[in-house]
């Protein structure tokens, strides 16, 4: 390897982007466009820095396989800050091997936390819990330990474990600080504030509390029923029931949660359980339906009670019914959540990440963008959105409960 080629790479790793491109940005053999490429993904510049990596993956040889394996790795990088989701990590995990069985076991590793990153940015959590690799941070430089620090923080952040992301958080802060990165410092410190903000609404009797993710984790581990709003489920001692693709049921639960210890009448049941203003003996006897199937659900720990003249909810003395509310209202909260982190998201992106049409995303942010809350760049499918900063709902709040988080397979 050149001189220039060797300066080059030693500017990229210092972060120092334009130093290296003032070495190699007229040349254009393989290594000269692998540096270009990485080097345009750090001044933000995704779209040239993908062809340049491609480009180079090309041109290296058959017997250069580690080299174009480390060009797949930056490409698939770039395609995650990019928020392109399109194809599957097949590609990179192969890379991964590749690099692993040449002993480069840094670029191997990186592979592997982006293809965990991915996962976790769609909300498939369990699936990014196994795709992310249990390591001794300190059998490996700072800079990929403080990325696989960062990495197995935002997760456990999302899993609210909040104790173990703390741990992670200080790990990957003092990696951080070793490999003298301040954009890695910087991340470290956004993610420790952002457990000390108010994430989510504690309401019992009509009475709110505001609650932090530490708070909110103690919570759903004591023997409380806790509906949980956020993320649409039933939580409580023994007791994991996702509702996020059953509105009806979860709303039922809802509405006898906010009325409980006392119970609820029939018709009002019927009128905000089925969004109807003409009550009829059909909304009825799908009121028993549905009652029935919640019963069978919550059985464990809790009942349903048939009253004289509705339905009441019914708990174990000792044990409390609680609702945990979203900090924000508003059917497009997870859709902001998403957009809050300061990258460009396609349409495409969102829908894949919320589980929804991508026709229901654009109508989503059709409304954000008249209210002025979210901006588009780019025309047809180059459009990217993004959520201008200091969105006045999401201000000063911990967004993690708002994201996305597709159930456990089974």
């Amino acid at each position: 390897m050149d001189a220039l080629i060797t300066a080059a790479a030693r500017f990229l790793a210092a972060g120092d982007a334009l130093g290296a491109l003032r070495r190699v940005a007229l040349r254009d053999d393989p290594p000269a466009l692998a540096l270009r490429g990485i080097a345009m993904a750090q001044l933000g510049e995704h779209a040239r820095a993908r062809e340049l990596l491609r480009e180079a993956a090309k041109a290296f040889g058959p017997r250069e396989a580690v080299s174009r394996a480390r060009c797949v790795v930056a490409e698939a990088e770039v395609a995650l800050a990019m928020r392109d989701f399109g194809e599957p990590p097949r590609a990179l995990l192969q890379a991964a091997e590749v690099l692993a069985a040449h002993d480069d076991r840094v670029n191997a590793l990186q592979a592997r936390l982006i293809a965990a990153r991915r996962l976790v940015l769609l909300g498939r959590l369990d699936e990014a819990a196994r795709a992310l690799p249990a390591i001794d941070l300190a059998t490996y430089p700072p800079l990929p330990a403080a990325l696989a620090g960062l990495a197995e923080a935002e997760l456990a952040l999302r899993s609210l474990r909040i104790r173990d992301a703390r741990l992670a958080l200080m790990q990957a802060s003092a990696a951080a600080h070793r490999a003298g990165v301040p954009a890695l410092i910087a991340e470290t410190e956004d993610l420790r504030a952002l457990i000390d903000r108010p994430a989510a609404r504690r309401i019992d009797a009509g009475a709110e509390q505001s609650l932090r993710l530490d708070e909110v984790e103690d919570l759903l581990a004591s023997p409380t029923l806790v509906i949980d709003a956020c993320r649409r489920a039933i939580r409580g001692e023994g007791l994991a029931v996702d509702l996020a693709r059953r509105p009806v049921l979860f709303l039922l639960a809802r509405v006898l949660a906010e009325a409980w210890p006392g119970g609820v009448d029939r018709q009002t049941l019927i009128l905000r359980v089925f969004r109807t203003r003409h009550p009829d003996e059909t909304h009825r006897a799908r009121l028993r339906v549905e009652l029935g199937r919640l019963r069978a659900l919550i059985e464990p720990v809790a009942a349903i009670d048939a009253t004289a003249r509705g339905y009441a909810l019914r708990v174990d003395e000792g044990r409390a019914v609680t609702m945990l509310a979203p900090p924000i209202d508003g059917e497009s909260a997870a859709l902001q959540a998403l957009l809050a982190d300061g990258a460009a998201w396609s349409t495409s992106a969102l829908a894949l990440a919320m589980g929804a049409s991508q026709r229901t995303v654009q109508r989503a942010l059709a409304e954000l963008e008249a209210d002025g809350r979210v901006r588009a760049l780019g025309q047809a499918r180059a459009r990217r959105w993004l959520a201008p900063p200091m969105t006045g709902g999401l201000t000063g709040i911990a967004t993690i409960l708002l994201l996305p988080a597709w159930p456990p397979a089974g």
